[in-house]
This record gives C-alpha cells, sequence and structure tokens, in this order.
C-alpha cells in the first residue's frame, strides 16, 4: 500500500496512502480487513522490528484486524509472544494474524471471546498467563462504534454495549491483569479524538473514549508505585473494519480522511510504533500520557 516498502524512506505523508474518495463498502458488524477496498496496510510488507521487545509477552484486544492487527505485527517483530483476542466471527482474519506473528519466529496465542462479559476478561487474562508463561503488556484496542444520527434513535441496549466494551472491559481486564504484571510492565489503551472533539453521531462512542483517557490518567497514577506505567493511544480517522460496518454511514466512508489537515485516513501501520514506543524501555519516564496520531487535528 505504501509508496515506498521501506518504512524509513523519506516520503510525501499526504500521499504516502490511499486518499478519499473510496468505495461505498457495507459489512455486517465487527467487520473483515480482507473485504475492505482497498484493504488496510498493518504493515504486513512494511514493519521492520530492531528486538525491542525481545523476552516479552503480550495480550492484545481487536487483535485480529485494524489497529490491533498493527500492533500485533510490530510487537511480534521486535520480538515479544503475543496472545491474540478477537470475536469469533473475526477467526478468518485473527488466522492470518497468527501466521504473521509465527513467521516472525514469536509465539501465538489466539483467545476469541466477547470481553463485554466481565467473566471473559477474567479468564481471557488467565489463559493468556497459561500460554504464555506470564504477561507484561497488556494493549486494550478492541472497541464497539456504531454511528446514529440523532440521540432520540439512539437506544439504551446500543449505549449499555458500547460501554460494556470500550469502558468495562478496561476495568475488568485491568483488574485481573495488575496482579500479575511484574515491575517494568506496561498498559497501552486506545482513546480517539472523539475524547477531544466528539462528533455529534457518535455521541455514545465518544463518551467512551472521553471515559477511557480519564481512566488512563488516573490508573497511571495509581500504580506507578507498582512499576507498572500507563498511556493511551488517540488515535485520528484510521482506516480500519470499524468504519464501513456501521461505524460511520456510508456517504462518509466515502470521504472518509477527508477532513484532516493531511486530507486521508491513517493506516493501522501508522499508529503501530507509537504502541511499540510505549510498551518498550524506551519510554520509560512516561506515564499518565494520551499520544494522539491524529492526522493534523491536533489535541488540547
Amino acid at each position: 500500500m505504501s509508496s515506498s516498502p521501506n518504512q524509513f524512506a523519506m516520503q510525501d505523508p499526504t500521499t504516502q496512502y490511499p486518499q478519499p474518495d473510496f468505495e461505498r463498502q457495507p459489512q455486517s458488524a465487527p467487520g473483515l480487513a480482507k473485504q475492505m477496498i482497498p484493504q488496510p496496510d498493518h504493515g504486513e510488507s512494511s514493519y521492520k522490528g530492531f528486538g525491542r521487545l525481545a523476552g516479552r509477552r503480550a495480550l492484545i484486544t481487536g487483535a485480529d484486524s485494524g489497529i490491533g492487527r498493527a500492533v500485533a505485527i510490530a510487537f511480534a517483530r521486535e520480538g515479544a509472544d503475543v496472545a491474540l483476542n478477537y470475536l469469533e466471527s473475526e477467526e478468518a482474519d485473527a488466522r492470518e494474524v497468527v501466521k504473521l506473528i509465527e513467521q516472525a519466529g514469536c509465539k501465538a496465542v489466539a483467545l476469541p471471546g466477547d470481553i463485554s462479559e466481565e467473566t471473559f476478561c477474567t479468564r481471557l487474562i488467565d489463559d493468556s498467563i497459561e500460554k504464555l508463561g506470564g504477561i507484561d503488556i497488556l494493549v486494550n484496542v478492541a472497541g464497539k462504534q456504531t454511528y446514529v444520527e440523532e440521540i432520540a434513535d439512539l437506544s439504551s441496549t446500543q449505549i449499555e454495549e458500547t460501554f460494556r466494551t470500550n469502558v468495562f472491559a478496561l476495568f475488568w481486564l485491568c483488574k485481573a491483569a495488575l496482579p500479575h504484571l511484574p515491575r517494568g510492565a506496561s498498559i497501552i489503551n486506545t482513546t480517539s479524538i472523539q475524547s477531544y472533539q466528539p462528533s455529534p453521531g457518535l455521541l455514545d462512542y465518544a463518551a467512551t473514549k472521553a471515559a477511557i483517557t480519564a481512566f488512563t490518567h488516573a490508573l497511571a497514577k495509581q500504580v506507578i508505585g507498582k512499576g507498572v506505567r500507563v498511556n493511551a493511544v488517540a488515535p485520528g480517522p484510521v482506516w480500519t473494519p470499524l468504519q464501513p460496518s456501521g461505524g460511520q454511514p456510508q456517504e462518509k466512508v466515502e470521504k472518509f480522511g477527508s477532513e484532516v489537515p493531511i486530507k486521508r485516513p491513517a493506516q493501522p501501520a501508522e499508529l503501530a510504533p507509537v504502541y511499540v514506543l510505549l510498551a518498550s524501555q524506551e519510554s520509560s519516564f512516561v506515564t499518565g500520557e494520551v499520544y494522539g496520531v491524529t492526522g493534523g487535528n491536533h489535541l488540547p
């Protein structure tokens, strides 16, 4: 997808990846990356690692596609074993990620299931520890986003499902993981530009992202005494299955990303290096921070 196979080659960021207009491409939620046109770049061909996470063990939610997939690929190429969580309906995408991790010479553990259920979150942590021999990186990426034009049409069921997936799961996963995280471990959450510049049609989603931002700031202060760092990444528009599968109406999918100064959406591969930084010891003095990757619509 990139204009250069070398991720470090200098090039114009505005034309580095596909720009709007895109085709209308409706999918049923949660959607599959392999059905998107153009297909997202998760770093499959471009990401090169340098051993920055050698010997580390990571659990990544939403690891089948989008940002989570790009992070899983990058982590493996940096030397980390990875447990991947995703929904069972996303198995086709997840199988591809497992192969890519194994090709990097690292262990891949597939742990499908719904993080909107507390009992599954607890089991997910336990299974990750058992299969990997422990975890020292927790990356919370999985999220639910459904566009609704008017609050009058926003159902209580959708509000609850969005909060259970995006916010409740963070509490459950972090609560279950923390007793097992060694000093030097890292928790990385995924908030959004929506936390700061909310779109009117993403009322419930934007509210969850604001909650994740506050959660990150507070938990970081609570657990740094245990030697655990907590940070978050705040993406702008990213070309993932979340968008055509109900995250945006199809007329907005056509123009997706055109509103940011770079005039295109990010590809997941452009997010992964920030997660690598926050997971690695290179960011040892960074905690309680939110890193924006927004295409120019800066955070406050």
